[in-house]
């Protein structure tokens, strides 16, 4: 059995490093995943019109990954599964930052986690890992044991994550996406469409903008999105997401909001057994 991780995590700071901290310019681009959309199948309400219309118009993945890694040529880490899908990010210059920037990969299952977990101590003796495991190593384990054994649903299982977070999981054996995000806000995330269809998630809104033009939107908080199931919230898994058009200053369709629509029911939440994929659920 192979197994090889590449992690970065950074160690709670005393009030007053904290404190300088914010007081300087945050780093913008930490992290970029773009999945070719054969693999991912993005909501089409990502994608607008008006994104053809304007001078500025969408890029090609390479090209958006190339301009990602010019940014930062001395801190940047990329992986790249073909055609399919590219991970990158960059990692932070000094010792502090607000949230930990972790990559890793075991057994064909990459993730790259933002943020961090306040319950990661418990979740860990609930799975049999170890006290060391950090959260991207977590979030792997318990991708595995859900598309495997399907003991829980998807959506309490993210809702029992604590904390300020934000993951995206690639599983390139079985060419599957999954990405979260928190409820609280404390870390941001984006999603659009490149030039051809596939789709660009990172935290950096300037990288989004770049890269996909007007067809972009902040992903919501609270939910989930699988590259079979699309999106839910994992808050209200009973209930259908619905988009809500964005209209920019200049008045132009630009991707959409997604809101939890609460007079529009799921017909079903499979809670699938032990040898369902936990992966794959119906929100028709």
């Amino acid at each position: 059995m192979s197994f090889h991780i590449l992690y970065i995590k950074f160690n709670h700071f005393d009030q007053f490093a904290f404190n300088f901290f914010v007081k300087e310019k945050r780093k913008k681009i930490v992290m970029l995943a773009i999945f070719h959309k054969a693999f991912a199948h993005p909501p089409e309400e990502l994608n607008s019109p008006a994104s053809y219309n304007g001078s500025t118009k969408p890029k090609l993945p390479d090209e958006t990954l190339k301009e990602f890694l010019s940014h930062h040529p001395h801190n940047t880490f990329s992986m790249s599964f073909g055609s399919a899908a590219v991970l990158a990010y960059v990692r932070p210059d000094g010792p502090f930052s607000l949230h930990q920037r972790l990559f890793c990969g075991f057994e064909d299952i990459y993730c790259l986690f933002l943020g961090s977990l306040n319950n990661l101590w418990s979740l860990n003796k609930q799975y049999g890992l170890t006290k060391g495991t950090n959260e991207a190593m977590f979030v792997i384990e318990a991708f595995r044991t859900l598309r495997d054994r399907g003991p829980y649903p998807a959506d309490q299982v993210v809702k029992d994550l604590d904390g300020s977070f934000a993951f995206v999981v690639y599983d390139s054996k079985g060419g599957t996406v999954f990405a979260a995000l928190g409820s609280d806000g404390g870390v941001r995330l984006y999603w659009g469409t490149a030039a051809d269809g596939s789709v660009v998630i990172s935290d950096d809104l300037e990288v989004i903008k770049a890269g996909c033009a007007k067809s972009f939107a902040p992903f919501p908080t609270g939910c989930m999105f699988h590259s079979e199931g699309g999106l839910m919230s994992f808050e209200h898994p009973m209930y259908k997401m619905k988009a809500m058009p964005r209209v920019d200053s200049e008045g132009a369709v630009c991707g959409a909001n997604f809101k939890v629509d609460k007079y529009a029911r799921v017909n079903s939440i499979p809670r699938v057994g032990s040898e369902a994929d936990w992966t794959v659920w119906d929100l028709h």
